[in-house]
């Protein structure tokens, strides 16, 4: 009953399962193929995979139709594999692999590698493989890395071309540079020296360059030892012509030097100039250069400066014959040694009077830029020792051309370090001509110092006549007479303690300048104080003239010597090293020293001024009484000659000094000096010369000298003068006018 009915049932399900995987497959093919894009495969029926290499937006596998499959850099950033040191990632189409780095190869010779442990690169030599694009001209050298073409010796880059690396350039021989005459500059001896240099340019031959470096330095020898009429020229002239000859001079030795075949040459001249030279491809560290003359100690960076290749020259002329061409030459004294100079002098720095010591040294390098070095050049120059007398100092100077090609020596940038048997040693921040000169400051004015020395020796003179006067003459005897003597004996020995003390030689503060500067303050204080008792006497004299007469010669005495040794004396015990100064003998500034000076001296001079008002003042209303029909004229010629009379006599001209602070006012310093260097003079003229008794005296004196018989009328004039005298109240003869 089933058996029929079973089998075509049997057969039914069959045909369906048949037919449902029939329909499967055929929707799973035409899923894949519409839409999957390149660099992917079918991964379902709504899915893609990207291959290896490369990646969609969305990840590997995607489903959106729009999205494609791009390729992965695995080289770029961030980094997912590591070829090594000295090798180079290569990204490719679905991959990468490794390279050497330029200038480096495997040591297999393969030219690609897949990961760091198959990295074997070194260097690769250019040069020896005959890889390198140098000219036939040029030399090539290897370099890690790389390789580099450059000129050989005695070869220079044509015109455009310098020295490269990985680059073709084209080189020539060496040529003698060009050096003619300053035409500005008519001299036949200098015209003779530019026709030899014409002849050497001529027959230069780079194999002979030293035998051409000797001839030209003996050329140059033989103008400046035998200068002709460069002698004659003008001091601009000659200036100009040395700095001329230091520029040609230092570019034709460096060019000269670069075709040198060794390494380094000493040449020393017959006219004692001489010559150290050193080529060298590359070098590190520190080098010496030098010879009898001059040593140089600098870096092999500072010589070479921005030249990569090439041979650096480092070279050191010195020439001890530009002694005529640079002589008389200005110094320029940068400002911070001008200040340290006046700081140390103190006083202005006018100038300096040179005289040139060593050779003068040529410094030249490959390295053109040398205003500003990055590191400091130390030299050593050899001079005849001289030991620096006062104001002097040895100096490191260098030759310096300003904007009209001359030239003068400068410090900037140079400083000395120390001087020790006949080598002093400095260092400077740049290169140039260099010399040690032997400086002598030109700290004073010789004007002023000259009006100072003769103003000194007339008042010496003057005030010893006042002495000799006020001892010897009798008639003018008294307590002024007393006054006056004691301050001309402390002027004249406090004149001459300064006119021949007052410098301290060698700058050493001793035991001699000490008591210099004590017994200068010590007269001048004395001199102040008996200025003070002439303005009492004046006081007495004219103010209280029918009250009794002034001070006793005692209390005088007392006054005028016992003050200023009372003060001389504390001072002392104070602080006695302010007693001298490394310039002048004289008190010392620091700590307001000088105050125990100054101080005395404004208060006596205010006194003075008071009391130079006062008589004045009473002055006019006592000759207004004693004479009511005087003219004005000569009441006016009377006050006058009275008020300078106080002004120098009191010492009022001392205003000037006590404002005096600045040594740059040259106004006030000629006026404080020609005044007071001259009150001498102005205490012979008013107490000696204006003092009728006096110059009776003196008559009487002459004609004894002279044996003339008419000291017999000058006697009986004497006589009938001092019986007039007598019927007179005090005369302006007798107080000195």
């Amino acid at each position: 009953m089933g058996g029929p009915y079973s089998v075509a049932l049997f057969v039914f399900h069959v045909l369906c399962v048949l037919l449902t995987l029939s329909e499967a497959g055929s929707q799973n093919t035409m899923a894949c193929a519409p839409w999957c894009p390149a660099n992917s495969s079918c991964a379902s029926g709504t899915t893609c995979r990207c291959t290896p290499g490369f990646n969609s937006s969305s990840g590997e596998i995607f489903t959106d139709p729009l999205e494609s499959c791009d390729d992965i850099n695995e080289c770029g950033p961030p980094m997912t594999v590591s070829c090594g040191k000295l090798a180079d990632c290569q990204n490719t189409e679905g991959g990468y692999h490794c390279m050497c780095s330029p200038g480096y190869e495997l040591i297999s010779g393969a030219t690609m590698f897949q990961n760091e442990s198959e990295n074997t690169c070194q260097d690769m030599d250019e040069c020896s493989s005959g890889q390198h694009q140098c000219h036939n001209s040029t030399i090539c050298l290897n370099t890690v890395g790389s390789y580099t073409c450059h000129c050989r010796r005695g070869w220079v880059p044509k015109p455009g071309f310098q020295d490269k690396q990985m680059g073709t350039i084209s080189c020539e021989e060496i040529s003698f540079p060009t050096w003619t005459a300053p035409p500005e500059i008519k001299s036949q001896s200098l015209s003779g020296f530019f026709e030899r240099v014409q002849k050497m340019s001529i027959d230069f031959k780079s194999a002979l360059t030293q035998e051409t470096i000797q001839y030209l330095i003996m050329s140059v020898d033989d103008l400046l030892k035998t200068p002709g009429d460069l002698e004659a020229l003008d001091l601009s002239s000659r200036h100009h012509t040395a700095t001329y000859l230091f520029s040609g001079l230092e570019q034709i030795l460096r060019t000269l030097a670069k075709a040198m075949s060794g390494g380094s040459f000493i040449y020393h001249s017959p006219g004692d100039t001489e010559l150290s030279l050193m080529v060298q491809e590359q070098g590190s560290g520190n080098i010496t250069v030098g010879q009898s003359h001059a040593r140089m100690l600098l870096d092999w960076a500072v010589a070479a400066g921005a030249e990569k290749s090439g041979p650096t020259v480092v070279g050191l002329l010195s020439s001890p014959n530009m002694q005529k061409l640079l002589a008389n030459a200005s110094l320029d004294l940068d400002l911070e040694k001008q200040t340290e100079l006046e700081e140390i002098y103190e006083s202005p720095v006018r100038g300096a009077q040179l005289r040139l010591l060593s050779a003068v040294n040529l410094v030249f390098l490959s390295n053109t830029n040398t205003d500003k070095l990055n590191s400091k050049v130390t030299f050593a120059f050899s001079h005849p020792w001289e030991m620096p007398g006062t104001r002097q100092e040895l100096i490191c100077a260098f030759w310096k051309s300003d904007s009209n090609r001359r030239g003068y020596w400068a410090t900037s940038g140079c400083q000395t370090l120390g001087s020790r048997n006949g080598s002093t040693t400095c260092q400077c921040n740049h290169l140039s001509s260099f010399a040690i000169l032997m400086a002598h400051y030109d700290v004073e004015d010789w004007k002023l110092a000259l009006i100072t020395k003769v103003g000194l020796a007339l008042s010496l003179v003057c005030l010893l006549l006042c002495i000799l006067t006020f001892l010897l003459v009798r008639p003018i005897q008294g307590s002024r007479t007393t006054v006056h003597l004691h301050l001309c004996i402390c002027l004249f020995v406090g004149s001459t303690v300064f006119l021949t003390g007052i410098e301290n030689e060698g700058g050493q503060i001793g035991l001699r300048c000490r008591l210099v500067a004590g017994l200068l303050h010590y007269c001048f204080l004395a001199a102040f104080c008996w200025m003070s008792l002439e303005g009492v006497e004046l006081y007495f004299l004219v103010v209280r003239v029918f009250q009794g007469q002034g001070l006793r010669k005692r209390w005088l005495c007392l006054i005028g010597y016992g003050v200023p040794l009372f003060i001389v004396a504390v001072s002392a015990a104070i602080k006695s090293q302010g007693y001298g100064r490394p310039q002048y003998c004289w008190l010392d500034h620091a700590n307001g020293f000088l105050w125990s000076f100054l101080g005395p001296v404004t208060f006596i001079t205010l006194c003075n001024a008071v009391i130079f008002v006062i008589t004045l003042w009473k002055l006019t209303q006592k000759f207004s009484e004693i004479n009511p029909d005087i003219k004005k004229l000569k009441k006016a010629r009377v006050l006058t000659i009275t008020a300078i009379a106080q002004l120098f006599v009191l010492g009022c001209t001392w205003v000037f000094g006590l404002f005096l602070f600045d040594q740059r006012s040259w106004v006030l310093c000629y006026i404080f000096s020609i005044l007071n260097c001259l009150q001498g003079l102005f205490l012979f003229v008013l107490y000696c010369l204006l003092n009728k008794k006096v110059r009776e005296e003196y008559r009487r004196w002459a004609c004894m000298v002279t044996r003339n018989k008419y000291s017999e009328f000058a006697t009986s004039t004497s006589g009938s003068g001092s019986s007039q005298s007598q019927t007179r109240a005090l005369r302006p003869s007798e107080s000195g006018m």
